[in-house]
């Protein structure tokens, strides 16, 4: 297939950044920014219920380490035949992870002998990790305890495991993306204004939408019912079902007078879950992911579409009768 031109900067970093995680600082066990087939961190308390790989998988691709609480580890006279029996092992792939101060202080594992973990791949450098939080309480050592995945070059022991979604996944999702934003009806206009010239944008976008058909990635009636295009094929908002501008790729979000910030980035157009990201499935996968405006992300959160149109319907019936007298 020949070369497609390239998009504009800006709109080809939105659809690259797709396929990495949310951010996440230092203070948390995950990596910033990476992408979504990197090491998966499960916690052993749901070992049972989300400790399984995406369907048609054999594993994940760059592997796994289980995260075990403290209490569980030592105050379970059955530890050891458990981990057996889930093929894991301390230091190999799976750590003990401390949160609580009260945990440190009671199963210290420096008074152990342990070294902190310091690589993601099998064996792990050391035996557990930790992410103790600050306090100023009285009476006691309140310093922050960060041990393992700390340095420069080994910032967090890998991503959530809902986050997760192996490459070829990554991939179509970025293919089926960049289609539904051509098929807004002024994307041709918008990516012409931000770089692209009329022959390549054109171009462009009769590649990908072929790109995305041959590949069973452009099933409108699946987009509809998706709700990342509307019955006329034209590209919304999956919460307002508005129709979304291709300006609003590229355009920053408008800022309220007095409370601007110089290095804001965020556009107005962000990628949307259709329904969201949770333990249990693996919900970054072609057909679940659309564009949305950036309010109407914020209000979603992680509550998923339907448990938000249910909440709204409620706060519209309250205010109403609040209108009413």
């Amino acid at each position: 297939m020949a070369r497609l031109p390239a998009l504009p900067q800006l709109l080809n970093r939105k659809i690259y950044k797709t396929g990495q995680t949310r951010g996440a600082d230092d203070d948390v066990i995950y990596q910033n920014r990476v992408s979504r087939n990197s090491t998966v961190l499960i916690p052993y308390e749901l070992w049972d219920q989300v400790a399984f790989v995406p369907e048609g998988e054999e594993g994940f691709e760059r592997g796994y380490i289980a995260l075990i609480k403290p209490t569980d580890y030592f105050q379970n006279p059955n530890i050891q035949q458990e981990l057996i029996s889930r093929n894991l092992v301390l230091g190999q792939n799976a750590l003990i992870f401390y949160q609580l101060r009260s945990d440190w202080d009671n199963y210290n594992p420096e008074r152990l002998g342990w070294v902190a973990a310091n690589s993601r791949e099998s064996p792990l450098g050391g035996s557990y990790v930790a992410r103790v939080a600050g306090t100023t309480a009285q009476g006691g050592n309140g310093d922050k305890i960060s041990r393992g995945f700390n340095t420069t070059g080994m910032k967090g022991a890998g991503i959530r495991l809902f986050e997760y979604a192996p490459q070829s996944k990554i991939e179509a999702c970025r293919i089926q993306l960049e289609a539904v934003f051509w098929m807004c009806q002024d994307s041709i206009e918008a990516a012409t204004e931000f770089g692209m010239s009329l022959e390549n944008a054109n171009a462009r976008k009769l590649g990908i939408l072929h790109t995305a058909g041959v590949t069973g990635l452009l099933d409108m009636d699946r987009l509809y019912r998706a709700r990342m295009i509307d019955r006329h094929g034209v590209t919304v908002c999956p919460l307002c079902l508005e129709r979304l501008s291709g300006y609003g790729f590229f355009n920053r979000m408008s800022q309220a007078m007095g409370r601007q910030v110089h290095d804001l980035t965020i556009t107005e157009v962000n990628l949307f879950h259709i329904d969201e990201l949770r333990y249990g499935v693996y919900n970054h996968k072609p057909y679940n992911l659309g564009w949305g405006h950036h309010h109407c992300n914020v209000v979603v959160k992680d509550s998923g579409i339907e448990d938000t149109l249910t909440w709204m319907e409620n706060v519209l019936k309250n205010n109403s009768l609040l209108a009413s007298g």
